[in-house]
């Protein structure tokens, strides 16, 4: 019945698709003219250095992830979606980059980390080593680590941060940091034996020691800090959520211990936390919440994680690579909105005439939508069309595979009998899976700022901190900079006014 409904609304709607101001040529020419104007002005490059650099990833976050999650802006705004931009839309620079590992045709989150922080393309599930490395062979790392752009921008006099959405010992911001043969070192107790033994470090002790004075470090996973089975400050009572470190180490008390007298340095494990800083005088900031990854339609009713800013990733991505192992496209496309809202906050923080900022994504999923909709359809909705082979109807969202593929009584799943708009509905596959895997296309990166222009056209992706470097005249490449010209404004203000405006 939900099916006859929704197909039945479609059809008495189609003669009102089409916006009247559309139907005039004029309309087309005019957008098309005054789209020409503003490619014009851009011959005018923007040369400065670059102040400030912001990078923001969506894990996941492909091209169809990025079409549909404009769609979803625009019907949120009780618009029909498709004529919608996106903030990073309105970015004039727009590149493509290659995501495959130097192993793998279809690349993972932690040799794509490497790639656009470090600048060097690696071994699927490596972090911040060469392709010299061989995935948990600890034996291989010595002599192989490479150093990202926020080493390079700390060694330049910036101050840094690392803002996620996970956890902040997850691959996809790990690799600012951390070297290690295996992504999943999150603390010794994730270590084999003979990695331990040959003198690897687990990814939250290089957090803590390898660059100690980062300033802001917000994100999740704070059973990878504390000792083995010490109870968890806000879950005293999960066994889960304990404490997972075989060095018996508090990590975050070596944290605070590492910081100068003269200097203040604060730790906060939520929101409230947060917001009862006085930043003004705090010089370091660590936070780790145990779940910073808080569903979308969960928000409103939940204190304690982090104020939202954006989504590290979105499917759609991480939050959303998450969103989107689960097939629950419906949370990764409104998690890839919350990105792009704080992408605009950004950019009204900022100035274009001196701050950089960068859009991307690490790599895809096998995230899809199409069936000939009409305009306006729900992104979210039915197809208007049957499949002409089992005679079932089919939503928009497919998957290429995953754990949405289901057979019931022989056949597939009649999705008209479920609430496939639901937050947790899991989108059919064509593949059966436990877990979905990443898509191996090119992904989208968005750039504007001082020398925004140098991501244009096809790159491989370990281009990417290469080019933000050139602007921000940090790293080995400064032969173009004038040395009375490097302004030495931190960072740190526009990372902490982004997350207190979003609370």
């Amino acid at each position: 019945m939900k099916a006859l409904l929704v197909l039945l609304l479609a059809q008495l709607c189609s003669a009102s698709l089409v916006p009247e101001r559309e139907k005039d040529p004029e309309y087309w020419r005019r957008q098309a003219q005054d789209t020409l104007q503003n490619a014009l002005r851009l011959q005018r490059l923007n040369q400065n250095v670059a102040k400030n650099l912001i990078l923001f990833l969506g894990d996941g976050m492909g091209v169809s992830t990025v079409t549909a999650a404009r769609i979803l802006k625009g019907q949120l705004q009780h618009g029909q979606g498709e004529e919608s931009l996106l903030e990073m839309d309105k970015f004039p620079f727009v590149a493509l980059a290659k995501t495959y590992n130097t192993n793998a045709q279809v690349p993972d989150s932690a040799g794509t980390a490497t790639a656009y922080l470090c600048g060097v393309k690696a071994n699927e599930g490596t972090l911040g080593v060469s392709a010299g490395v061989t995935r948990d062979r600890c034996n291989t790392t010595k002599g192989q680590e490479v150093t990202s752009i926020l080493r390079w921008a700390k060694d330049a006099g910036k101050a840094v941060g690392i803002v996620t959405t996970t956890r902040v010992t997850h691959a996809t911001p790990s690799a600012a940091y951390a070297h290690s043969a295996n992504r999943d070192w999150y603390s010794d107790g994730e270590m084999p034996p003979d990695a331990l033994e040959g003198g690897c470090k687990d990814i939250a002790r290089q957090l803590v020691e390898n660059i100690p004075d980062i300033e802001v470090i917000l994100g999740g996973g704070r059973k990878y800090m504390y000792p083995k089975n010490v109870s968890d400050v806000e879950y005293p009572h999960e066994e889960k959520h304990r404490g997972t470190r075989l060095d018996r180490r508090n990590l975050v008390q070596a944290w605070r211990e590492a910081k100068p007298p003269s200097k203040v340095a604060e730790y906060v494990w939520h929101r409230r936390g947060l917001l009862a800083l006085n930043l003004s005088r705090v010089d370091f900031l660590l936070g780790e919440s145990l779940h910073p990854r808080v569903p979308w339609h969960q928000l409103g009713a939940l204190g304690d994680p982090w104020p939202v800013l954006g989504c590290w990733g979105s499917c759609s991505g991480q939050l959303s690579s998450q969103g989107c192992c689960c097939l629950q496209g419906t949370q990764a496309l409104h998690e890839a909105v919350e990105l792009d809202r704080a992408i605009g906050l950004a950019t009204r923080l900022t100035s274009t005439q001196d701050t950089l900022s960068v859009v991307t994504a690490d790599h895809s999923h096998v995230f899809t939508f199409g069936g000939y909709t009409p305009r306006g359809n729900p992104i979210f909705g039915l197809a208007p069309m049957q499949s002409d082979v089992d005679r079932k109807p089919f939503t928009s969202i497919l998957y290429g595979n995953g754990p949405g593929y289901k057979i019931v009584a022989g056949e597939r799943e009649n999705v008209s009998a479920v609430d496939f708009a639901h937050a947790n509905y899991q989108a059919q596959s064509a593949v059966p899976l436990r877990q979905e895997t990443h898509g191996g296309e090119d992904v989208a990166v968005f750039a504007r700022g001082p020398m925004a222009h140098l991501l244009h056209g096809v790159h491989e992706q370990n281009y990417i901190p290469h080019a933000m470097a050139y602007a921000a005249c940090i790293g080995s490449n400064r032969g173009h900079c004038n040395a009375a010209a490097r302004p030495a404004t931190p960072l740190l203000l526009p990372f902490l006014s982004l997350l207190l405006l979003l609370c």
